[in-house]
């Protein structure tokens, strides 16, 4: 195959790297891979962020939102004269780095800040902001995205560069930190956030809710919602199973217990074929208002109301959600260009579970998703479909048949036994397309270079892969 110059992160089961060392390329990777192509303006490769800790007080009636951040980072290789913070149009009451008052600008979503003291190379070093406003969702090329008002609420959908929108971060999604938020809100609303909830504790007319999400989380991953909900258990975590809640208006939850009701056997299935879940539990939220697709989020999905009409006919986006918490938040994309491992491996995953809950088999949708992309134009690459096509349902599609067609290539043993390692090696870490392919070759009995450069580097549509066998169960 043709030498493409995309960084690997990590190793592979068999390749003598271990999970650890695979981690360390992960940073290297990170602060080499310089400015994201797609979105220069968001993210700083010059340090990286190991925590952050939100303190926020939102007001829903007003919309109103004060916070104050402490982010602990480490500078990259040189010493840090400067750095930037991407931070919407908030009014900004205090910075600190290390206690002292720094030079700083914020202009254009950049809070840029020069330290009273350079940061020296590879230390430690711990940034305060205050900032207040009213959030509104950031401006991009689909819309508006990020925080978003609603009727009677608020919730948060970030992908791709929404987060700034509420609060200040590094915003690359290769940067992951771990997150401590807090957040008061009027004692009438709940506040569902991804990660573990540690405390809610109520004070005359405000309640504050705190959450810990240990797992290194990319700013795009880190959900939210508020609002009045109803919060019930899906199906019986059992001893060491994984805990499964539903937050929805009350209203709603007959819809909702039928359209929901086989995520469990989901969560198992995958884990069957993915490995365990990456993260301590999970949670879905059910809004009030309608939503054009679902959002993931880091131990957390968000559906509209729209996505419930108890008749399970949004269950493949619930299969679909699902299985980007293995692939797309703790698998996590070293840049924009490599969409196609969060979404096609998503996409395939909607497909296995057609396949092993009695609907159409992972082979006929493959031939419905061929016949669709032989009818549309055949000009996407998807090694780099560039950023206005990173959303394009061809991308998902294709993304798809690729995982198909590596399975019909090496059998189900071999391909189940690669995406588990693959899930497994990079828990929490950063891949890149390069990396996928380096890890399919290791797992492979012939050579797999036609393959990807044919699907992953081309663009004209290959043939139809032949049917595979049964999914090993």
């Amino acid at each position: 195959m043709p030498a493409h110059p995309e960084p690997e992160s990590g190793g592979s089961a068999g390749s003598g790297i271990s999970t650890a060392q695979g981690a360390q390329t992960a940073v290297a990777v990170q602060q080499a891979a310089g400015a994201d192509p797609y979105f220069p303006e968001h993210g700083d490769p010059r340090y990286r962020v190991h925590r952050y800790e939100l303190a926020l007080d939102y007001r829903p009636g007003p919309n109103r939102l004060s916070g104050t951040a402490r982010i602990n980072a480490i500078a990259g290789r040189a010493p840090l004269t400067e750095f930037v913070l991407n931070l919407a149009d908030f009014r900004i009451g205090r910075v600190r780095v290390d206690g002292r008052q720094p030079h700083y600008t914020h202009r254009g979503g950049r809070l840029r800040v020069r330290p009273a003291k350079p940061v020296r190379a590879g230390a430690a070093f711990t940034v305060e902001v205050h900032w207040s406003g009213n959030p509104k969702p950031v401006n991009s090329p689909w819309g508006g995205i990020g925080w978003e008002e609603l009727e009677d609420g608020a919730l948060v959908a970030s992908q791709p560069i929404g987060a700034p929108s509420w609060y200040p971060c590094n915003d690359r999604p290769a940067d992951k930190a771990s997150y401590q938020i807090s957040i008061t809100t009027p004692s009438a609303y709940a506040v569902v956030a991804g990660g573990r909830l540690l405390t809610r504790t109520t004070k005359a007319s405000t309640t504050t809710w705190v959450y810990e999400q240990s797992a290194p989380t990319s700013s795009y991953l880190v959900g939210l919602s508020i609002g009045k909900y109803q919060t019930v258990l899906l199906g019986d975590p059992g001893l060491g199973g994984v805990p499964q809640h539903g937050h929805i208006p009350a209203h709603l939850l007959p819809e909702f217990s039928r359209d929901f009701a086989r995520q469990p056997q989901m969560m198992e299935l995958f884990q069957e074929l993915f490995g365990p879940y990456p993260f301590d539990e999970y949670a879905v939220v059910v809004t009030e208002e309608e939503l054009d697709v679902p959002v993931e989020a880091q131990g957390l999905s968000l559906f509209g109301a729209n996505h419930v009409d108890g008749a399970r006919g949004s269950e493949r986006l619930v299969a679909h959600e699902l299985a980007h918490q293995w692939f797309g938040n703790s698998v996590s994309i070293a840049n924009w260009r490599h969409i196609w491992l969060n979404e096609g491996f998503a996409k395939y995953a909607e497909w296995l579970w057609s396949e092993r809950s009695g609907g159409r088999t992972a082979q006929q949708l493959a031939a419905t998703a061929h016949r669709l992309l032989s009818s549309m134009p055949q000009d996407l690459r998807l090694a780099d479909p560039g950023r206005k096509s990173m959303f394009d349902d061809r991308l998902y599609e294709r993304g798809g048949l690729v995982l198909h067609a590596v399975r019909c290539a090496m059998g189900d043993i071999a391909f189940f036994r690669m995406l588990r390692a693959w899930g497994q090696l990079h828990r929490g870490g950063t891949v890149t397309t390069a990396a996928f392919t380096a890890h399919v070759a290791r797992f492979a009995t012939e050579p797999v270079d036609e393959l990807f450069e044919a699907w992953v580097y081309g663009t004209a549509l290959p043939p139809l892969p032949g049917a595979p066998t049964r999914v090993a169960g």
